[in-house]
């Protein structure tokens, strides 16, 4: 459950280069879904289906899988060498850490937390105080107890003012945590170790990711604290290559450009992993497919298309799962710009934007065009009652007449002396949006002028919303409040330069409640407002192929926590 760098937007923007977060070359974080059948749906229709396809000739199975009797490998990308949770950058290194550190709780297949190291929680009456039970007799990897004060310590250690990690703990509110944070006491006043299993946690606000973040993983006292001092964190580095967990792996070695080795942990409370070794290979996801082929990985995920789906059944030995991932491609709009603060204009923008053939393009029946701002797989995801803002150039023009926008002697639309012209910033040529934009767009009369820059330069526009027009996809949803939160008012994060009072609203109302079930109303609420008034154009959820070995028994890919829940359960069919 990571974030890679810090904040959402970091992450919306990180998703834009980093093709894998997860062991997935089709995503930022491993996403296949666990439930199954067709793969196939409109764009109105909730699904959380996959569809399988079962290994049909183990006699396939590369030499070099059938030579492995103990060992599972799967790829990464790239890999850092920061592996301490917290405190790595790069979301490949939060992968590498998931096998040796252990959350409190974690998410289940549907996006609902469950208990890990934490056999339940309570929590209060009025949502502020959380009590932590630990389960009985839990070790860290090299066999020293696990007890309450490491989650003490935990949560201390990200209030420090030294910390400057992706996990904001502030979002929490812990009681005291400002003040320890300035210096100003020397023990947190909302966290209290009750005994050594249990941990009580006060915090001044309702939130519902609080029981995600106050449950994270959890580091030892012992080990990474023995030289703390408040303020200074730099003894840390010391540490990074050397991490000591409480997850169902250990670390054993780290070779750059090359592999991660892990050894099953024999201390880890559910047993000792039915897999004896696990090695993350690094790689070039553009070899992945010939990697899996030949044998040198048990598992990849990718993009779908009807060639990489048909070249990985014809394989025979492979088991297939093509599903939707956990994330969705938008466009941001710069609302802070004279041409894009008046509501129907965005809606014209939408209305005259061919967002199913974008679709159709890029994903090839692997697809489908978004309309609400989070995935198909989220337990919020609701579409009712939604304008699905389908292709309607005649509806695009007419609300640009009448918000003052007239078309030229060239053909292009202005108003008070200045041309309606969109530039677009983007990072290949081959961008599927271009010439339908283009096309659409002129049809209209606005101009439309792509910009291809790098990585850096489109972030830089964004952080200084110096753009009219750029193309992103958020990194995997863990919360429905997380792709939305940053159309705040006044949000850091706001790329999109949104204001609307009645989101600001529900954004807070959404996240002011543990029951989901009265979240899922907030949201859909939420949802219809910004239907009404969009700040980004929402162009599509996206399908991938998780591929594995077929001599591969217990490996469950989804959604929320990739691969890293199946590890314990996995082994080779004997």
């Amino acid at each position: 459950m990571k974030k890679g760098l810090k904040g959402l937007f970091s992450v919306i923007i990180l998703s834009m280069i980093l093709s894998a977060c997860a062991l997935d070359s089709s995503s930022t974080k491993d996403s296949s879904a666990s439930d199954k059948k067709g793969n196939t749906e409109s764009s109105s229709a909730k699904s959380t289906e996959v569809k399988e396809y079962k290994a049909t000739n183990l006699e396939a199975l590369p030499n070099k899988t059938k030579a492995r009797k103990d060992t599972f490998i799967a790829g990464i990308s790239a890999p850092g060498g920061v592996f301490l949770p917290y405190f790595y950058e790069n979301g490949w290194d939060g992968n590498a850490t998931d096998p040796m550190f252990a959350p409190l709780v974690n998410l289940d297949p549907t996006g609902k937390p469950v208990g890990i190291l934490a056999e339940k929680w309570d929590v209060s009456s009025d949502l502020l105080t959380y009590t932590f039970h630990l389960r009985k007799g839990l070790k860290f990897s090299d066999g020293s107890p696990l007890t309450a004060d490491d989650v003490a310590f935990t949560l201390t250690l990200l209030h420090d003012p030294a910390y400057a990690g992706e996990q904001d703990i502030s979002l929490t509110a812990i009681k005291g945590g400002k003040e320890y944070k300035e210096g100003k006491v020397k023990s947190i006043e909302g966290i209290k170790v009750v005994d050594k299993e249990t941990i009580e946690i006060t915090t001044e606000e309702v939130n519902a990711k609080s029981l995600l973040i106050l449950g994270g993983q959890v580091l030892s006292k012992a080990y990474y604290g023995k030289d703390y001092q408040f303020g200074k964190l730099d003894y840390l580095k010391e540490l990074y290559p050397k991490p000591l967990g409480a997850g169902p792996y250990k670390f054993v070695k780290y070779v750059p450009g090359q592999e991660i080795r892990y050894v099953a942990n024999e201390h880890y409370y559910a047993g000792t992993p039915k897999m004896k070794n696990l090695i993350f290979k690094v790689i070039d996801t553009s070899t992945s497919l010939q990697l899996f082929e030949t044998g040198e990985l048990d598992y990849a995920g990718f993009s779908a298309d009807d060639d990489t789906v048909e070249q990985l059944k014809s394989l025979g030995f492979a088991n297939l799962e093509v599903g939707p991932v956990n994330d969705y491609g938008f466009i941001y709009v710069n609302n802070s710009r004279p041409q894009f603060k008046d509501k129907a204009v965005r809606q014209a923008l939408v209305y005259g934007l061919d967002r199913q053939k974008i679709v159709d393009v890029k994903f090839k029946g692997y697809g489908t065009v978004a309309n609400v701002p989070v995935s198909k797989v989220s337990w919020a995801y609701n579409d009712e009652g939604i304008n699905k803002y389908e292709f309607n150039a005649k509806k695009a023009k007419e609300l640009l007449d009448q918000a003052g926008w007239k078309v030229g002697s060239d053909g292009i639309r202005e108003k008070d002396g200045k041309k309606f012209v969109i530039r677009y910033l983007t990072r290949t040529a081959d961008d599927p949006i271009i010439p339908i934009a283009k096309e659409n767009y002129q049809d209209i009369g606005i101009k439309f002028e792509p910009e291809i820059m790098d990585f850096n330069a489109i972030v830089a526009k964004l952080g200084t919303k110096d753009y009219d027009f750029a193309a992103v996809s958020t990194s995997q949803i863990l919360d429905p409040s997380d792709p939305v939160e940053e159309f705040a008012t006044g949000n850091a994060n706001n790329a999109a330069g949104y204001s609307n009072p009645k989101v600001d609203e529900l954004i807070k109302k959404g996240l002011n409640t543990l029951d989901i079930e009265k979240r899922k109303v907030i949201y859909h609420d939420l949802y219809k407002e910004l239907n009404d008034d969009p700040p980004v154009i929402l162009i599509h959820y996206r399908q991938s192929a998780k591929a594995i070995s077929g001599q591969i028994e217990g490996l469950h890919p989804d959604n929320f926590t990739g691969i890293s829940a199946s590890l314990p359960n996995i082994s080779i069919k004997k």
